[in-house]
Formats: C-alpha cells, structure tokens, sequence
C-alpha cells in the first residue's frame, strides 16, 4: 500500500488528485469544529458520552461523523443522510420497475438516480436535523445548564422559533455541504468520495481512542498495562483477518463451448465467476443496527423506566446493548440481512440464463436449472461464512463493554475498522489501476 501510495506521488496528475482529495479531508476536519449557534457543546458532549455506548446506535453515527455528533458542530450530520439515502433507493432499485428501467438505461439512467439519491438525502436531513434538535431540546430540561441556550431562556415567543430555525438550517447546509464535497472528491479526487469521508471521519476517531488508553494505563498501569498491550496486540489480528476475508472469494470455473464460425474458431476458453466472502459489506450491519437503534430510541424520549417491574422496564432491559439478549438478537439479525442483501444482489436463474446463452456452462453441471440451483447452494454457503464474521466483528464491542465499563466509548474496532480497512484497500485499488493505465506502453512500444 505505502509502496503504491509512492508511485502515485511521482506522477503529476495523480499527485494533484491526492492533494485535492486531501484538501477536501482538511475542509471537512475544519467544519467539524465549527460550533452552531445557541448550542453548549460541552453540555451535549458529557450527554453523548452517557448514551453514544457499548457499540449502540448513537455510537456509530458519532464514530463516522468524526465526534462532530457528540460536539453538535456544523458537520454534525455529516454524510449519514446520503449513506441512508443511497440504501433506501438501493432496495428500491430492486423493488420498483420505474427505477430498475432506469438503472439499466445505462449512465444516463446513473445520473438521474443520483439526483433522486441526492434529494432524498436532503429530505432525511431535514428530518435527521429536526430529530437531533428535539434530543438537544430534551438535553436542556435541567435548567440554565441546558444544551440549548435560547430553549432555556425563552419559553414561548419568535426567539425560540428563531433559534430552532437557525441550528436545524446549520444541520441540513452541512450535511450538503459534505455530499457535496463528496462528489467532488468523486469527480476530481481518488476514490469513492463517501468513501473518503466516511474514511476520514472514523480515521479522526483513533487518536482519541489511544489517548483514552493512555490515560487508562497512566491512571492504573498494574490494571489496564496487560488490558491495552492485548487490546493493541487483538487490533492488529483483526487488521490482518479483515484483510484477509476481505479479499477471499470462491471461484466457480466456467467453460466456453467451441464454436466455427466460417474457418475461425471461437470459445473454447475457461475462466470462473468469482464471489467474494464479504460481497455485502457492512450493509447488514448497518441494516441490523438500525433495527437495533429503535427500542433505543423509544427510550430515548419516553426516559427511563421508573419501576423495576412492568413490559416497558422489561422491554428496555431485552434490549439493552449490556445485555446478552441484545447481543443474540443483533447477531441473528446481521445474518439474516446478510442473506437478504446477497439475495438482491445476486440472482442465480439470470447468471444461469446468461451462461447457457453464451455457450458456457459449469463442468459436470447440467445447463439450466441444475446450474441455477449450484449457484444457490454456493452463494447461501460463502454468505453463511461472511456472515458469521461480520456477526462477530460487530459484537466486538459489546463484549468489550460487558468486560469493562471503561472500555465501552472505545470506537476503534468491530465495524469502524471494517469500514476504515475496506475503504483503504478501495482507495488503493483505484490507485493501482490509475499507475497501472499510466504506464501502460501501449502497441507502439
């Protein structure tokens, strides 16, 4: 990767591209210091770090937001609008004829999927926006000390009204501001523009994770010594098996059909279909963990129960991220979105259709159905595998909360390092293939 990241500095018109890609990281870490108006952010930090735990929800959107979430700053939102936006139309993509005409229609069809995808995105930060807003106004119940400063002082009147306006408007121009500087990352960048900032909002996360160890182990050494050394040491292996799963895949070979075509010959060649292990991503975890985040968020405005007995103190305890039933239920979910995920992408009766249409075919398996139905015994089997994994790798922190209390704001870990490791090895790709169209020599050479 380093080596990569070398070769394409050497290269002029690569270089500009990593520098533009880098000054729009920079912009984006600047706009997520940038506080909004009538907002205390140390009010709604010491909240977000009673409740964004454990691995829950809020956690998540604070750990891709860079801990803008958690600061209420002008890119508090971040790029999570967009990310919701692209699932919703994604899913709709397969379920609504319109959309599906439109995506084959090629890149014509791409570009007006992408501005549907972009007005949605501006729909759900509106509403992501009022959502945050009403949580803050909820933070300022305990007096002068609130988080919102003109929810405390005017009860009624335009300048409650006013102020409303002013931090749900901050909320929705940053979150547009950052889909836009997505795109131009996209555009005039390296790599996947989302991806980048996705990348750079949880890469912001780590420091502040070491630093937490570090004052771990400088407070109780003869405690946390081992507890950090083995958490590092457990970092690194997941780093390498991520990796690993990431790049493993089956290959279903294929074999061509020869075929005279006047007095040439033509197929006869071999070659597979490849299916990678993770060929969903961390879509089923975020699927999954959206689930998840709704007995939380019931709780987050009706409050704690106030008896220990009751469905709704019941209820809160099933689903709370301390508990095992939590940890079941989120790992039954993320396989079953897995499967449901890979079923959409992959239709095995058209990879079939399409294989007895150009002379292929799989060696000792019948065209036809015994294909169709080959190709589905091996895809619920790798999707099985990738799976299970992405169920532990998302669990890793609940454990870690279960384990130690302190040890539960740690973001550096489960999906956050998925991501991050996914979207690097992207980036690089993308690099490679750029070096490698670069130095091609052509057939004149």
């Amino acid at each position: 990767m380093f080596q990569t990241l070398k070769r394409a500095w050497s290269v002029p018109e690569i270089r500009k591209k990593l520098l533009y890609t880098l000054l729009m990281i920079v912009i984006f870490r600047f706009g997520s210091a940038v506080a909004v108006p009538f907002l205390d952010t140390s009010v709604v930090s010491s909240w977000m770090t009673q409740n964004a735990t454990n691995g829950n929800f809020l956690e998540y959107l604070n750990t891709i937001t860079g801990g803008a979430l958690s600061q209420a700053t002008l890119f508090s939102l971040s790029i999570t609008p967009y990310i919701n936006a692209s699932i919703i139309m994604q899913l709709l993509t397969y379920a609504l004829p319109p959309l599906e005409r439109m995506r084959d229609e090629g890149e014509e069809g791409r570009k007006r999927i992408n501005k549907i995808t972009t007005a949605v995105a501006l729909a759900l930060s509106v509403f992501m926006g009022f959502a945050y807003y009403l949580t803050l106004k909820r933070m300022s119940a305990t007096g002068d000390d609130g988080a919102i400063h003109y929810a405390v002082k005017y009860t009624q009147g335009w300048e409650m009204y006013f102020s409303a306006v002013v931090i749900i408007a901050c909320f929705v121009a940053g979150a547009s501001f950052v889909v836009w500087m997505g795109n131009r990352i996209s555009d005039k960048g390296i790599g996947n523009g989302v991806s980048m900032i996705l990348f750079a909002g949880i890469a912001a996360r780590f420091p502040v994770d070491a630093g937490m160890l570090v004052r771990l182990v400088t407070d109780d050494p003869a405690k946390y010594l081992f507890v950090a050394l083995g958490y590092l040491l457990f970092i690194i292996f997941e780093f390498a098996f991520i990796v690993f799963m990431n790049e493993s895949e089956r290959r279903i070979p294929i074999q061509y059909a020869k075929r005279v075509v006047g007095r040439k010959q033509y197929g006869g060649q071999k070659t597979h279909i490849p299916i990678k292990v993770m060929m969903s991503g961390v879509m089923p975890i975020i699927f999954a963990m959206s689930f998840m985040s709704l007995p939380q968020t019931i709780q987050l405005f009706a409050g704690e129960p106030t008896q220990t007995t009751g469905f709704y103190y019941h209820f809160c305890k099933f689903f709370s991220t301390r508990s095992w039933s939590y940890a079941i239920l989120y790992f039954i979910l993320i396989i079953a979105f897995n499967y449901f995920y890979v079923s959409i992408q992959y239709n095995p009766i058209e990879i079939a259709n399409n294989l007895r249409q150009g002379n292929g075919g799989i060696p000792g398996i019948r065209p036809g159905k015994p294909t169709s139905d080959y190709i589905q015994r091996v895809l619920s089997k790798i999707a099985l595998v990738g799976a299970i994994f992405l169920g532990f790798i998302a669990i890793i922190p609940i454990f870690l909360g279960m384990i130690d209390d302190n040890l539960r704001s740690l973001s550096m870990g489960g999906t956050t390092i998925l991501i991050a490791v996914s979207v690097a090895l992207e980036t690089t790709r993308t690099l490679e293939s750029q070096l490698m169209m670069r130095h091609h020599k052509g057939f004149l050479s």
